[in-house]
């Protein structure tokens, strides 16, 4: 009954309505159908229908609060951890590398900021020319460039830790999908000549050699981190979380003296041009404290070059290479046979030219028929050393080689360090006995022979030598010294051996002008392995000594490994090196001149002993 009285309603205010809007005389427009008599809209909706709408629109809002209540709520942290995986970073800090000093504080090694070139190729947006100038800038061909770019589509590094200029050069280019990163790149001021002691990094500086490489936690130090927000361009939105800030790396100082490190590089490089020797080495020792205060090498590398250099150049021979050591080892034999009471120094001892052991000749070059122990050190005589050797069981040889640290590793923390080789004496044969007096049968490091003959420069006792000085930069207190010979031994020993450098001795060219010296001379024949036998004409010059000769206050090894220039005898090739190490130190440590120069007699001109090896 309401429909139909509405529907008459509505047809009454229609027809209002278009009597209003004919136009006078005009006729009325066509009229729509009557909302009473439309089958369309007089029809019957049924009831169920509007419910299900109804419904259907109740149940979608129930939909939609679930899915909230599981986003917002129960599967807060799934989505929290997919929106980090999108957005989230971290970023590290890198903690500054600690510097490596000598112990004067001067700078051996130090880390200073470097840009690094990247690329997210598939954004790089370069036509040809531009390629070209940005592979001319960072110092590479464009087929170089284009092949790194086509290898790594999604990152690639195209020069890491270059100059700054490289890196404004780069910008100025204003590519889109190149970009820098501020990085630390590690720069050694001393180059070459202390490149064997202080190592280098990688890349990502992290230490592969020397000082570098074996204080790595120390010098390193702990990165931090902060973790941002970044938005779809990479830019940082907001911080979250806690930020872990960088402690930066400890410097380190060592016993090294920059300057002294420099000659005896510059030194030793002069020789093994000179004499077209295979490499050279040279070890400076401090004979009261027993700190390193050079060890150089030649050949060398440029720390800061990666890759390029032959690896048989960046070996520390000093401490990696061992090799039998020849004649340097009879002031040993000479000391045991004075400590043991067997003899004396002024003892005197028949020196055939050739002694047999076993049927085994032993031979020296240039003798005397008689020859007191002090000839025997000063005239290098393989003759005497044996006999003196032969007279002492071979366990007690066996055990003074090791107390001077023969067949140990050096007691310093630097990597490849080598034990060198010393038989146990249960397997000697009494050849062998003889042959290890003068230096065949054992062999051993640079450093080791170094550090032995401190006990010579010290009045028989040792300490342990060191690399590393304490964090204050001050010298640490001495070590307890271990006592190898009696001081009456030492100073008969060490008297013998300036004996070597005077005339009638093998190491003339060893004399300093101003100061005496004490030492001796080396030269052995190299063993070929693979042909068991030893070369006769390869060779090793030695040079171990002492000055000044009175008070010693350094100790100087030197090693020429295969001089071709027609000399090879350690007092030829080696000899003259320790006079030039020696001159230069001891006038850098300022240690005043101990002798007259005028009234002294300086030797190199007059015809040294040849020694027996």
């Amino acid at each position: 009954m309401k429909k139909k009285r509405f529907a008459r309603l509505f047809d009454r205010v229609f027809a209002r309505t278009a009597d209003a809007q004919r136009p006078r005389g005009g006729a009325l427009p066509a009229r729509s159908v009557a909302y009473s008599t439309s089958p369309l809209l007089a029809s019957k909706t049924p009831p169920w229908r509007s419910k299900f709408i109804v419904g259907l629109v109740a149940a979608s809002f129930i939909v939609l609060l679930g899915r909230a209540l599981y986003i917002q709520v129960l599967g807060n942290a799934f989505f929290q951890r997919q929106g980090e995986i999108r957005f989230a970073r971290n970023i590290d800090l890198p903690a500054s590398r600690g510097r490596i000093l000598d112990r004067n504080g001067q700078i051996l090694a130090v880390s200073v900021p470097s840009p690094s070139i990247w690329a997210i190729p598939k954004d790089l947006d370069a036509d040809r020319n531009q390629r070209r100038q940005l592979a001319r800038a960072l110092g590479m061909s464009s087929a170089e460039l284009d092949e790194r770019l086509q290898r790594h589509p999604s990152f690639v590094w195209l020069r890491r830790q270059v100059d700054e200029q490289v890196g404004r050069d780069v910008a100025a280019l204003g590519l889109k999908g190149v970009h820098q990163e501020r990085e630390y790149k590690r720069k050694y001021p001393e180059g070459e000549a202390a490149a064997h002691v202080v190592g280098s990094t990688n890349a990502d500086e992290r230490g592969q050699e020397g000082v570098e490489f074996a204080h790595e936690h120390a010098l390193a130090g702990n990165d931090g981190k902060r973790r941002v927000i970044k938005d779809a361009r990479g830019r940082v939105v907001e911080d979250i979380g806690e930020s872990v800030q960088p402690v930066d790396g400890h410097d380190l100082r060592l016993t090294i003296d920059s300057k002294i490190q420099f000659f005896a590089y510059q030194r030793v490089r002069d020789a093994v041009n000179e004499n077209r020797a295979a490499s050279g080495s040279v070890v400076v020792l401090d004979a009261q404290s027993g700190g390193v205060l050079a060890m150089a090498n030649y050949p060398s590398f440029v720390p800061e070059q990666r890759g390029g250099t032959v690896l048989s150049a960046r070996r520390n021979l000093a401490l990696v290479d061992t090799a039998e050591p020849g004649s340097t080892m009879k002031p040993f034999i000479a000391a045991l046979a004075l400590e043991s009471g067997r003899f004396r120094p002024t003892e005197v001892l028949a020196t055939p030219r050739q002694l047999f052991i076993t049927g085994l000749p032993i031979t020296d070059e240039h003798s005397l028929p008689m020859m007191t122990v002090e000839q025997i050190v000063q005239r290098s005589s393989n003759v005497g050393t044996a006999k003196m050797a032969m007279t002492m069981p071979a366990r007690e040889i066996w055990d003074f080689y090791t107390r001077v640290g023969f067949g140990q590793k050096p007691p310093i923390d630097f990597p490849g360090r080598e034990t060198g080789r010393l038989r146990g004496w249960q397997s000697w044969r009494p050849i062998d006995q003889a042959t290890v007096g003068f230096g065949y049968g054992v062999s051993v490091s640079l450093m080791q022979l170094a550090q032995a003959y401190t006990i010579f420069a010290r009045d028989g006792d040792m300490v342990p030598i060191s690399l590393v000085l304490p964090e204050d930069g001050k010298p640490a207190a001495p070590p307890a010294a271990q006592q190898i010979v009696s001081a009456q031994t030492a100073r008969a020993v060490r008297k013998m051996l300036a004996m070597v450098t005077q005339p009638g001795g093998t190491a003339l060219k060893a004399q300093v002008p101003g100061y005496s010296v004490a030492g001796k001379t080396g030269t052995s024949r190299k063993w070929l392995k693979h042909e068991k036998r030893y070369a006769s004409d390869r060779h090793r010059g030695w040079f171990v000594g002492l000055a000044p000769a009175d008070k010693p206050r350094i100790v100087v090894a030197v090693m020429i490994d295969e001089p071709k220039a027609g000399k090879y005898f350690g007092g030829d090739v080696a000899a003259p090196v320790f006079s030039q190490v020696v001159q230069q130190t001891l006038r850098a440590m300022g240690v005043p001149p101990d002798l007259d120069v005028k009234s002294q007699i300086v030797s190199h001109d007059i015809p040294a002993v040849q020694e027996s090896f």
